[in-house]
């Protein structure tokens, strides 16, 4: 586990500290969880980018018409 010191402006602490005591946590449980939602969500931004950037946009417009077709009976 590491120590990482962070500087806020007070009003930013002082409300985290808000936060942190309306769920039942300390700060650094409040803080914990909201960089483990930020990481996951930079995540999955990043697979998205990945596997667009492999993908074959003429393949997926191809199978969007298809689709489209089955589903107007065309």
């Amino acid at each position: 586990m590491s120590i990482l010191t962070i500087r806020l402006p007070d009003n930013t602490t002082d409300r985290l500290k808000s936060m942190a005591r309306s769920r039942g946590l300390s700060v650094n449980k409040l803080v914990e969880e909201m960089s483990a939602q930020a990481l996951a969500a930079w995540d999955t931004e990043n697979r998205f980018r990945t596997l667009a950037s492999q993908g074959d946009a003429q393949k997926a417009m191809d199978i969007l018409d298809r689709l489209g077709s089955q589903t107007t009976g065309n």
